[in-house]
């Protein structure tokens, strides 16, 4: 069963709840997608259950076509947020971690042309593989400006920085918190470049944020 940890893999003492996502964060990749840049951020949320160790072998549902990779910088909520303002924000965050936000592609070009909820094709079981989180206070540089990288089979998929978001993580969580109360354990995805692809089985995967890099692999 997943369990918060921090970079070293050390357990951490927050409970695993819901994640919330942002989507269309990334001006080149709302721009691959055929998107339409939105008035204000595209919230989504994901269960828990959708939340997986991205340490262990990826396991992708195979019933419902193509399953997408999406990097991201996964945040994690430290103390309660509702309708909070940035400065409070700031306070409540407990570290930064990276996610990979899975997505059945084929599923939701369908529900955005019907006009339906994502949730099918963004919530579904081990969507959301997440790394440990590196504490606030030691995080290399500033969150906002940062590299995420994705490399599958030794070919650089996806490469951006977090400088690059539409909607920044501040502004976005208490954004959120408008919505939803945050509270410790929940974690944030703030977004992905450009460069999303199909996964496919035996895939090796190397995921950095920071130039702090994991290695993964799919079933």
């Amino acid at each position: 069963m997943y369990q918060h940890r921090n970079w070293q893999g050390a357990l951490l003492d927050f409970p695993v709840n819901k994640v919330v996502c942002v989507g269309s964060n990334y001006a080149k990749h709302i721009k691959e997608m055929g998107s339409a840049t939105p008035a204000e951020p595209v919230v989504f949320i994901k269960p828990e259950t959708a939340i997986c160790d991205l340490r262990q072998p990826l396991s992708l549902p195979s019933a419902f076509g193509e399953v997408h990779h999406e990097v991201e910088l996964a945040v994690l909520i430290g103390a309660t947020l509702k309708q909070a303002g940035e400065e409070h924000v700031a306070k409540a965050i407990a570290g930064y971690g990276v996610a990979l936000d899975l997505t059945l592609r084929d599923l939701q070009a369908g529900f955005k042309k019907a006009g339906q909820p994502w949730e099918k094709s963004k919530g579904f079981d081990n969507s959301c593989p997440l790394s440990g989180f590196i504490p606030s206070a030691e995080f290399p540089g500033d969150p906002q400006d940062t590299e995420l990288k994705l490399v599958v089979n030794g070919e650089v998929r996806q490469l951006g920085r977090t400088s690059d978001m539409i909607h920044k993580i501040l502004p976005l969580i208490a954004h959120m918190s408008n919505y939803f109360t945050l509270r410790a354990g929940d974690v944030v995805l703030t977004g992905t470049p450009e460069g999303v692809r199909p996964l496919r089985s035996g895939d090796t995967l190397e995921v950095s944020l920071a130039g702090h890099g994991i290695s993964t692999r799919v079933l």
